[in-house]
């Protein structure tokens, strides 16, 4: 309702996360700290509700970590980026949240931003400051918001890779949906009725291009805000850590660029 929307937003957090022991701790723990204080708030517009960890088939204790941390757990064996936040969004859909948050476990994203992250999505775009930009839409409430790497990402934190791979995701985006995204970054927010409309698909390394080339078919109301990217606190990249899985993730995202091309078409 209107008058829920201006007072209290619900929102869950989904992190996807396979063999991520280490690194999971110094995730959930500031995460469990915003549930802490947004829940005890009577005035917060903003209420953390359940963190979602999706084990994506991990060989350690990241399951038991997160259990242990008071996160909600849900078994994805089927490896996958895309997979596993699928089928965190099926777990989450019998009784939705107002937003969902998606974070890495790596421990990248730094989630002193949270709180600047998603007031783009408790105001008018029109409204929000100078930190914002507004990349689909200039009026209304913002359905997505990107958190974008480049600007402030630690030296070692984005290889040459995957910033070539962004810059051109984003120029295909650009030229295909006249938008200009900067970044395909993990940390994001997105209404649940916004994600319900982009029937996402996406089993891998597409999943964030996919989410963004369907809003920008769909004319989603999107805004993008610069946010610090650290290096992962722990373990490897499953993508960037290695030539092989760069050039999957590069030739995944190219495809799912075309698809969403071809849904706009239609």
């Amino acid at each position: 309702s209107d008058i829920k929307s201006m007072s209290k937003l619900l929102f869950d957090v989904l992190i996807p996360a396979l063999n991520e022991e280490e690194a999971l701790p110094h995730v959930l723990d500031p995460l469990c700290a915003i549930q802490r204080r947004t829940s005890s708030l009577e005035q917060s517009t903003l209420t953390l509700r359940h963190i979602w960890v999706v084990d994506n088939g991990s060989e350690d204790a990241t399951a038991a970590i997160a259990q242990a941390k008071g996160a909600l757990v849900v078994h994805e064996p089927r490896r996958g980026y895309g997979r596993a936040c699928l089928s965190g969004i099926e777990a989450i859909g019998g009784d939705p949240p107002d937003i969902l948050l998606f974070v890495d476990a790596d421990g990248s994203d730094d989630l002193n931003e949270l709180d600047t992250l998603l007031t783009a999505l408790s105001r008018d775009i029109e409204h929000l400051d100078e930190r914002f930009r507004a990349i689909i839409g200039q009026r209304g409430r913002a359905e997505l918001v990107i958190g974008s790497r480049p600007r402030y990402a630690h030296p070692e934190a984005l290889t040459s890779l995957q910033r070539f791979g962004n810059r051109l995701s984003c120029w295909l985006l650009k030229r295909i949906f006249n938008v200009h995204f900067t970044d395909l970054g993990p940390l994001r927010a997105i209404t649940w009725s916004g994600l319900q409309s982009l029937r996402m698909s996406d089993e891998d390394f597409g999943w964030t291009v996919e989410m963004q080339a369907k809003a920008a078919a769909l004319k989603l109301k999107c805004v993008e805000l610069d946010v610090q990217y650290l290096k992962r606190y722990a373990g490897k990249s499953k993508i960037s850590g290695t030539l092989l899985g760069s050039f999957f993730a590069g030739k995944k995202i190219l495809l799912t660029i075309a698809k969403a091309w071809w849904i706009k078409d239609k």
